[in-house]
This record gives C-alpha cells, sequence and structure tokens, in this order.
C-alpha cells in the first residue's frame, strides 16, 4: 500500500509548524489542517459519487483550493486531471470527454460543459475536521492524468500512478536539501507537473509559499520578507534578475538555490547570474511524463567546480537511467558526444498515455525506457547536454506550445487557406510562436487574432502573423518549418 498523501499524517504526528503559506488569503497552514481540509473535501466528494478509480477535473486559480483538491481527490483513491485556468470551453471540453471524466472542481457554474460541477467552498472551516483514512492504493494505482501534446496535436493524459509521485517528491527532496527549517516560494501553475516542488516542500515539512499573480518586484519582495531559501524560476525570471541588478540588491541573500527549468537557459545568462549572486542554478531536466526530475537530470551546487560550460542539465538524479538512441532506431545507442535522442527509464516514468495504445507503443518501449522527444548528447562526465527537440514544440516561458494544436484550432476560421505555426528567439521569453497565413482572398489578422482569443489558451496564440504566399515543403507534403524561421526571423 502506498497512498501519496500518507506524508502528511506522519509531518502532523512530530511537527506542529505552519508547512504552507498563501499569500493571497494571508493564511498559514500546518500539517494537521491539510489533513482536516482534505479529509473534507474527500468525504464530499464521495458524498457526490466520487469512486476509486474516478477521473476528476480540477479548474480553478493558482490557489490552496488547487492543492487541496489534488490531495484530496488522491486521499480517495480517485484521479486528478488538472486543467489551467486560462483554457476555454472547447479546450475543457475535450479533457473532459478523452478522460470520462465524473466531475469537475471549480469555483463558478460551468453549465456549458457537459459534466456536473462541484463548487468548491471555503475551506478554512473544515481544518479541525476528523481524519479521512487513505485510501489503500498501490504503487501501480493511476492518480492523475498529466495531459501533454505531440505532434499529432491532440493532447494526451499521461498516466502518472502514487508510485510515480513518491519517487518524485524523494528526488525532488533530495536534489534540493530540504528540511523543515526549509523556506520554497513556488510559482509554477498547479495545472503543471511543476506543482510537484510544492509537493515536495511540504513532504519536507518545509514552508511553501504561493501567490496567484506577482509582478517582478513583488517576485523579489516575497523572497526577500519570507526569508526564502528556494527559489523557483524559470529563463525569464533568471533573465529578469541578471537584467535588473538596480531591483534585485541584496535580496536574495537568504536563497541557497534556484530552479531553472522547462526551458533552454541560454548559458551567457546563467553565466553572469552565478558570477553575480554566486547562487547555484538547478537546471532541470525532465517531463510531464516523469514528474519534472522524478525520472531525468539536474545539475547540483556540487557540480559547480566542473560545470563551467553552463549549457548542460545535469546528471540523472537518483534511480534514473539515461541514455541517447538513435532517431530511427531506439535499438541502436549513441556512442558519447554524439547526439541522438533521450531516453529515460526510473520510477517516475507514466505507465503510458490514457487510451493511446498506438502512441503508447512508440513512446513507452517494453524494456522500461520512455522516448522524450529531445535530441542530446552526453559528455565524457556523463553530464546531458539538450541541444534540440525532435518533435516541432515550442516553449515559451515554460509554457508548452503545439504547433499542430494551433495550427487545427485556426484553420477553423474560414479565411484562411493554410498555416503554419512555429517559433522565433525571445530574450526574455525564449522563444515565441508566430504565424505564417495564406489567405483565401483579402488578409485579415484582427478578425484571426480575435477568433484565436476565443478559442485558444492566451499563451498559445500567435504573437505575429505573417502573411505569405506559399509555405516550404519536402516532396509538397511535409513542413519545414525551420526554413520559416529563416525566411520570416534570421
Amino acid at each position: 500500500m502506498i497512498n501519496i498523501t500518507t506524508f502528511l499524517d506522519a509531518n502532523a504526528c512530530r511537527l506542529d509548524k505552519p508547512v504552507y503559506y498563501n499569500i493571497d488569503e494571508e493564511m498559514r497552514y500546518n500539517s494537521r489542517d491539510i489533513l482536516g481540509i482534505i479529509s473534507e473535501i474527500g468525504r464530499r466528494l464521495i458524498d457526490l459519487g466520487i469512486e476509486r478509480g474516478d477521473r476528476v477535473l480540477i479548474y480553478l486559480d493558482n490557489s490552496p483550493e488547487y492543492l487541496f483538491s489534488f490531495l484530496a481527490l488522491w486521499r480517495i483513491g480517485a484521479v486528478a486531471v488538472p486543467t489551467n485556468r486560462i483554457y476555454t470551453v472547447p479546450e475543457l471540453q475535450y479533457f473532459i470527454d478523452d478522460s470520462d471524466a465524473k466531475l469537475i472542481i471549480t469555483d463558478q457554474e460551468m453549465d456549458e460543459l457537459s459534466v456536473d460541477s462541484y463548487i468548491m467552498p471555503n475551506m478554512n472551516e473544515y481544518k479541525d475536521a476528523p481524519i479521512l483514512e487513505a485510501c489503500n492504493t498501490s504503487w501501480d494505482d493511476v492518480c492523475q492524468l498529466q495531459y501533454t501534446s505531440g505532434t499529432t496535436g491532440k493532447p494526451k493524459g499521461a498516466m502518472l500512478t502514487h508510485g510515480n509521485w513518491f519517487s518524485a517528491i524523494q528526488n525532488e527532496c533530495d536534489v534540493l536539501k530540504m528540511d523543515h527549517n526549509s523556506v520554497m516560494f513556488c510559482i509554477y501553475p498547479m495545472a503543471h507537473v511543476g506543482i510537484s516542488w510544492a509537493i515536495s516542500a511540504l513532504r519536507a515539512a518545509a514552508l511553501c509559499i504561493t501567490k496567484n499573480k506577482y509582478t517582478f518586484e513583488e517576485y523579489l519582495d516575497i523572497i526577500f520578507k519570507n526569508q526564502v531559501t528556494h527559489a523557483t524560476g524559470m529563463p525569464p525570471v533568471i533573465h529578469s534578475i541578471v537584467s535588473n541588478p538596480e531591483l534585485v540588491g541584496n535580496k536574495l541573500y537568504t536563497v541557497k538555490s534556484i530552479i531553472s527549468g522547462g526551458g533552454p537557459l541560454h548559458k551567457e545568462i546563467w553565466k553572469k547570474f552565478y558570477k553575480k549572486y554566486g547562487i547555484p542554478v538547478l537546471n532541470a531536466y525532465g517531463s510531464s511524463e516523469t514528474i519534472v526530475i522524478g525520472t531525468g537530470t539536474v545539475i547540483r551546487p556540487e557540480d559547480y567546480a566542473s560545470a563551467d560550460r553552463f549549457e548542460s542539465v545535469g546528471h540523472p538524479v537518483c534511480f534514473s537511467e539515461i541514455k541517447i538512441v538513435d532517431t530511427d532506431d531506439p535499438e541502436i545507442e549513441m556512442e558519447r558526444n554524439k547526439p541522438g535522442e533521450i531516453a529515460l527509464r526510473g520510477p517516475s516514468v507514466a505507465l503510458g498515455y490514457w487510451n493511446k495504445p498506438e502512441a503508447n507503443k512508440k513512446t513507452f518501449l517494453e524494456n522500461g525506457w520512455f522516448l522524450s522527444g529531445d535530441i542530446g548528447y552526453i559528455d565524457d562526465d556523463n553530464r546531458l547536454f539538450i541541444t534540440d527537440r525532435k518533435k516541432d514544440m515550442i516553449i515559451m516561458s515554460g509554457w508548452k506550445i503545439y504547433p499542430t494544436e494551433v495550427e487545427e484550432v485556426l484553420l477553423q476560421y474560414d479565411k484562411i487557406d493554410e498555416i503554419a505555426v512555429f517559433s522565433i528567439p525571445h530574450e526574455h521569453r525564449g522563444e515565441i510562436p508566430v504565424a505564417a497565413v495564406i489567405w483565401k482572398d483579402e488578409e485579415d489578422v484582427s478578425g484571426l487574432l480575435e477568433f484565436a482569443r476565443k478559442n485558444l489558451a492566451r499563451y498559445k496564440i500567435p504573437r505575429k502573423i505573417y502573411s505569405t504566399d506559399t509555405l516550404p515543403r519536402v516532396n509538397g507534403w511535409k513542413l519545414l518549418r525551420r526554413e520559416l524561421r529563416k525566411q520570416f526571423y534570421e
């Protein structure tokens, strides 16, 4: 038996201290408070007919309600389906239909969706509720469908288990060296597997701090006022710190390390940051299918004596294996310093994609290896370097954008003949999505963008629209996105 929420029971027995602080509500919670809250939410979900194995969507702001909904669903053996608050109704309906969800946890009426809603009430009155015994779940019991996309454009639900999560939070606690005296500021969206860093902080009985929305100056003030020891960040955050030394001042003086991931951290920015502040960057590599670094790699503080190239995503974390394979034949392993597809194997690799047997055959191999779709190489010191992506995925400020998915939506706009979505570099966000459009008759950029705003999450909307007469293709069918970058950017 392993139910991932039982670390709360253990911590509640030995420590009476705040482990979660939500700045928006100015509320602090200890482990016993959280147990009471998730127990009462769990009971209410059971009363609504939610049973072990049922899928339940979460559609909330980055809030305590989101975090506690995760834990409540896991407590009763149900399956959480996290969704982002900026998703549109058509996007949400796809997740409902694909997962066969029984309920959506939200804070607003969702009559336009074909699923029942559970409106999340004020939870603070639940702090002293009786503790609900954890469901007797096993290592391989699915507890989450984390939707991610591929080159087909249709999101796929990675089946994450209680065992996957156990391994992930153990590895993250190990990497961060957190204990009950640590303080983490977690900025990642709770719909993203980056929530694992927050849950790892709870596991360590550290103080985890969250806030829904904030400016860069607020980010710095939160770190300074709360004496944060472990900061979460992304390449744009680290770039902002390097670019604004007058705002930063001494506000990072308590920070022992800062996490980076979700996209490439340019080596010059990384090098300048470390040289000025002396704070190790935990440059991590993983995916939704591996719960970040549950099975993955990371640069650690002890690596900095040799990590002078400021490009590597480091060595495998505990229990993880990594190899580089031929992009056409995963049975062939590449030599050192030779690029190929990155393959990962370890205890946090998902069981596969929900109801996607063909995709599973191609991605989750029978010998346990997961093909990441990323291109990289391993150097002579066993460090992993990312060089490219096999897929055409765009990563903007940590957000993953899949061109085919965006194209399929925008092609429904009746004035478009053809469209190609691709990325161009951006100093602050790493890269941004743009589109090249062949119009049927007259150009209508404003109309297309209005259509996009109604049907796509904001981060997926192309930041620029280029009009063109042709799209570069191989043999008339395979789109050459790299050629579009050369044409419109380089």
